[in-house]
């Protein structure tokens, strides 16, 4: 039975003995550490494939873990499920966990040349890919895809499936910056070379209005909110056209594409070699 099969009978209502449910967990956090198994992946049309079964299986190591006490001396604290402890990193792993209090959850892919900035945090189920810097103060939440070559600016968050639960990851392709203080949510698939600007929150719910080709952008039943490729958005406002939104001068958030990436762009979000 295919490690698939097995997760999912579990998940539909089989019961399942302490050694095969601690063989399972093991499988699973092994092959996602290396990166052999995702929650998502693309396909060659560019268009992502989502396999639940890989989050029906994290939820398996939450429930099925025991409480036990990973404190690093009286100093340090902590106290977690036994299945899902700090990922195993080695020199030759080549990444950068910088010191100061970050942390990257097992069962999480964590890619050759990716810089942590601390405080930081990546959770479970998280794919980072190639040349990745996670700033300070910012998340890559459960089972979210990050491209190669993303930056993801200090106190930014990547949301998660498990909180709020969703059956989507948050998709970030190459080459994309979010800018500080930006939070992206719900299942939103930011396309290859996007730039978000400084605040900016995407969720299911948000419309974003391209106004450089006069359309409005929505997330609908069967497919998620989508940034364009090359598309800059920026945090704007518009008013609220009722009676009492208009007598009082109100406006709501709403995400806006200014513009398509061009050289000038290029060169304002260029990434200083020197720290890589």
């Amino acid at each position: 039975m295919s490690l698939q099969t097995q997760i999912e009978s579990i998940a539909g209502g089989r019961q399942a003995g302490a050694e095969e449910l601690r063989e399972i967990m093991d499988a699973l956090l092994g092959g996602l550490n290396a990166g052999e198994l995702r929650a998502a992946a693309p396909g060659p049309d560019g268009q992502w494939q989502v396999f639940p079964w890989v989050k029906q299986g994290i939820l398996l190591c939450f429930r099925h873990g025991s409480l036990v006490d990973m404190s690093a001396g009286p100093a340090m604290p902590f106290f977690d499920k036994d299945s899902i402890p700090l990922r195993p990193l080695q020199l030759q792993d080549a990444v950068r966990l910088v010191p100061g209090g970050s942390s990257i959850r097992t069962g999480s892919y964590v890619a050759p040349g990716v810089i942590c900035m601390p405080p930081m945090y990546i959770n479970i189920g998280a794919y980072v890919d190639e040349g990745v810097m996670v700033d300070s103060h910012a998340l890559v939440g459960t089972c979210a895809q990050i491209g190669k070559r993303v930056h993801i600016s200090a106190a930014s968050q990547i949301g998660g499936v498990l909180e709020p639960a969703g059956a989507r990851p948050v998709i970030i392709e190459d080459d994309v910056m979010i800018g500080g203080n930006c939070g992206v949510y719900e299942g939103i698939l930011v396309r290859r070379r996007a730039v978000l600007g400084t605040g900016v929150i995407l969720n299911a719910s948000t419309p974003v209005y391209d106004s450089v080709n006069k359309c409005i952008l929505r997330a609908s039943a069967d497919a998620p909110l989508e940034i364009p490729a090359n598309a800059v958005v920026i945090a704007g406002a518009r008013a609220l056209t009722n009676s009492f939104g208009s007598e009082h001068g109100l406006s709501v958030y709403t995400p806006i594409i200014i513009k398509y990436r061009d050289d000038s762009t290029d060169a304002k979000t260029a990434l200083e070699s020197a720290l890589r």
